[in-house]
């Protein structure tokens, strides 16, 4: 009986190895870029700003979740806004590809320096057979981190992805967690630089 129950299940776990497989080869690299002063950033207490309208939405909480995990991944310890020794400001974009590329670039920077983010963004061209395509959906993640006594922008950067809508990394939760761990992956990062993370 165990011997046939074996037998019954193993097809089954090695068709589940390949599904996952194939959702995780579908998952689309992250870009990020992100600019700082090239001055020595040592974790302290942090305080996610939360004050800005739409960020109690349960689709932001996500987000801001991940960008926390990130955070205390790195040594930082979360704190009260009003006590904290930074203050990071979370920024979150979902928006389909053909949207974007009719709007104007953003730019962003630290100090004097600015990147424009508008030029990744592209259009593409397909055909489909089976009724009508899917949108592509162009998540974007923006953080900011600045010392709360002075006020003055230390780090920030943005990771940007895109999936199918329909796709399992379309989901706000799977997006959010791999938005924040591309943007946060080798913190500080090299400032100006935009880099593919998988």
């Amino acid at each position: 009986m165990m011997k046939v129950a074996e037998q019954l299940l193993k097809p089954l776990l090695i068709g589940s190895a390949f599904a996952l497989a194939g959702c995780a080869a579908s998952v689309p690299p992250v870009e990020v870029t992100r600019f700082h002063l090239n001055q020595q950033i040592t974790p302290g207490t942090i305080a996610i700003d939360t004050s800005a309208p739409g960020v109690k939405s349960l689709e932001f909480t996500n987000y801001t979740n991940a960008v926390n995990a990130e955070l205390q991944r790195l040594g930082f310890t979360p704190a009260a806004i009003g006590a904290s020794d930074y203050i990071a400001t979370v920024g979150v974009m979902r928006d389909t590809r053909q949207a974007l590329a009719q709007r104007s670039p953003v730019s962003v920077g630290v100090g004097g320096g600015t990147g424009s983010y508008g030029g990744g963004v592209g259009v593409g061209v397909g055909f489909s057979f089976g009724g009508k395509p899917k949108d592509v959906v162009v998540y974007e993640l923006h953080v900011q981190i600045k010392r709360r006594a002075a006020g003055d922008v230390i780090w920030e950067g943005r990771a940007q992805t895109e999936a199918k809508e329909n796709a399992p990394a379309a989901q706000p939760g799977i997006a959010a967690g791999k938005l924040a761990a591309a943007l946060f992956k080798d913190f500080p990062g090299r400032s100006g630089e935009t880099i593919s993370v998988p």
